[in-house]
Formats: structure tokens, C-alpha cells, sequence
């Protein structure tokens, strides 16, 4: 199937309020401007250097999101690029963003991750620093917080990833809830080629599709 086809069978399938991130690392820029003919203009990437040379190759209306782990002395790389970062998953790092921006005067739309799956290799906050970070969130004049994102167990089995999905949304909803004064808190970004669907049904609004769109990685 060629990316044209499988970005309209995927688009075909969510609904209005989801926006559709192509996951486009590891894949040459060629297949990156096929997507873009095709009508897609928002590009996701996680590693900085791919990311930060690929951006100049692009058209200047692609919407490019951060959605990788990032050491703080990448930002560079990063941040003026990004439309938003979806892998905010320590306090250091979301402190050296509001650093960056106090800088360059800049304010960056963050996503903070929450540590979902069980695997311990993976990154992201606990539910009780999310919320003390949330509480605080004026001490970050440069950091727009928009939402949550997380990462399901790496596994065949629906139902622990709908369980996972169903909590990362139900607390989402309390954090809006239990900070109305976030205005820009909307986003949730969970979902990705493998189980998008039940992402969707769970209430994300932001999936990250790659290799459903560009086939297996490039390396």
C-alpha cells in the first residue's frame, strides 16, 4: 500500500478532534514530502539531530512535533523547531525548557509524560508529580502546558493496553478538572500504529502513527 493510501485509510478512521502526528524517523525525506503531496503537514520525530536536519528540507508550513526522549543539551536543536514537545518526562528537563525560553523569549507547548507501561526503561513522571508540577504550573511563564502523553505496555494484550490508555485519561480529565486556570491543558497523546484504535475510543486526541504509514524503519 503506498503512503497515500494508508494515510487516507488512517484518516478516514478518527474523528475530527484527533490529530494525526506522522512518525516519519528513520525514514529519508523523500518518503517524508510523499506524505506531505499526500495532504499531511504534521511530522513527528525523536531524535534531535535527524530532526533539526530535516526541518530545513521541509516545506515551512509543516506542523513538527518532538516525541522522543531529549537530553537538555539538545534543546538547541529542538525547541525553535517544534510546534510541540510531547516527551517533557523530568523535572530537569522541564526545567531547562523554561530556561531555553526565558533566554530567547520564547514560550514551548509541552507535553508531560506519565510513566505508563510497565517496563522500567521507560521515561515519565509519576502521577503525584504531574499533579505538584500542575499546582505550581505559574512558576513556568515559558512553558504552555497542553496536556498529558504516555506510552503503552509493549504487548498483544488489548486489554492491559486499554487499561493503561483509561487511566492516563481519566487523569487527565482530574488534572483539567483540579486546574481550570490551565486553559491550554486539552491534549492527550497516547496511540500509536499498533493500538491507535483504542487510543481513540479511550479519548485521545493525538496519535502517533509511523510505520503504519511509512512501513518498517529505515535504518
Amino acid at each position: 500500500m503506498s503512503i497515500e493510501s494508508s494515510l487516507n485509510t488512517i484518516k478516514n478512521e478518527l474523528p475530527s478532534t484527533v490529530k494525526l502526528v506522522a512518525v516519519s524517523k528513520f525514514h529519508p525525506v523523500e518518503k517524508l514530502t510523499e506524505a506531505y503531496n499526500a495532504g499531511q503537514r504534521v511530522f513527528g520525530e525523536n531524535r534531535p539531530q535527524e530532526f533539526a536536519a530535516k526541518v530545513p528540507l521541509m516545506p515551512s508550513d509543516v506542523e513538527w512535533h518532538f516525541i522522543g526522549h531529549i537530553q537538555t543539551n539538545k534543546l538547541k536543536l529542538v525547541l525553535p523547531h517544534a510546534f510541540m514537545v510531547h516527551s517533557i518526562d523530568s523535572q530537569h528537563l522541564l526545567d531547562a525548557v523554561e530556561d531555553w525560553g526565558r533566554a530567547q523569549g520564547r514560550q514551548t507547548r509541552v507535553l508531560l509524560e506519565l510513566h505508563l507501561g510497565s517496563e522500567e526503561t521507560k521515561h515519565g513522571f509519576t502521577e503525584k508529580e504531574i499533579s505538584d508540577i500542575l499546582s505550581d504550573w505559574e512558576k513556568y511563564p515559558e512553558v504552555v502546558f497542553c496536556g498529558l502523553m504516555g506510552m503503552a505496555t509493549n504487548t498483544d494484550d488489548a486489554e492491559v493496553i486499554k487499561s493503561e490508555f483509561a487511566r492516563i485519561a481519566s487523569f487527565k480529565n482530574e488534572m483539567k478538572a483540579n486546574n481550570p486556570s490551565i486553559r491550554s491543558f486539552t491534549e492527550l497523546s497516547i496511540g500509536m500504529s499498533d493500538d491507535y484504535r483504542i487510543a481513540v475510543e479511550a479519548g485521545s486526541t493525538i496519535v502517533r502513527v509511523g510505520t503504519a504509514i511509512f512501513g518498517k524503519r529505515e535504518y
